[in-house]
């Protein structure tokens, strides 16, 4: 059970590198923001911020380390791609740990699969935001990589 509640958590990791990795730079730049809100680099920062403010309250020493990103910040894609893989490793230490019950490893109440859940629905969201975002403001990605968020046996 382990390794395929890991696998669904790394796939999702995958998704969001594979999306970085095809959004052009000026696409990253993009917002629908007419007050300075988010922007789709901004969206990625915030996944990256709300894993990490998670494990700073449930697994402490596996945010050691890890950045967090000013709200009005515009990372590179570089920065993101770092600071999410550190933080995706982080949750996976948090899943494995209150799988295995780890001491000072603690989920959402409702359990487990609850916390992973969470994660996963919390990322969704921001990658619909994000390509939304991308659409309107005419960088639309191509159709390969609009299916390919949802081929999670093949990515």
């Amino acid at each position: 059970m382990e390794q395929e509640l890991l696998e669904a958590w790394r796939t999702n990791q995958r998704i969001n590198l594979l999306l970085i990795d095809r959004i052009t730079d000026d696409g990253m730049g993009c917002t629908l923001s007419k007050r300075g809100g988010r922007g789709v680099a901004g969206e990625f920062a915030h996944m990256h911020n709300v894993r990490v403010w998670h494990l700073q309250k449930r697994a402490k020493d596996l945010a050691e380390g890890l950045t967090i990103f000013e709200t009005k910040a515009v990372p590179t894609k570089a920065q993101l791609k770092k600071a999410l893989s550190a933080s995706a490793k982080g949750v996976e230490g948090l899943l494995t740990g209150v799988l295995n019950g780890e001491p000072k490893r603690r989920g959402f109440k409702r359990g487990l699969f609850t916390t992973l859940a969470y994660f996963v629905s919390h990322e969704s969201h921001h990658r619909g935001r994000i390509l939304l975002t991308l659409k309107v403001s005419g960088h639309t990605l191509d159709k390969t990589t609009q299916m390919a968020i949802w081929g999670w046996d093949q990515i």
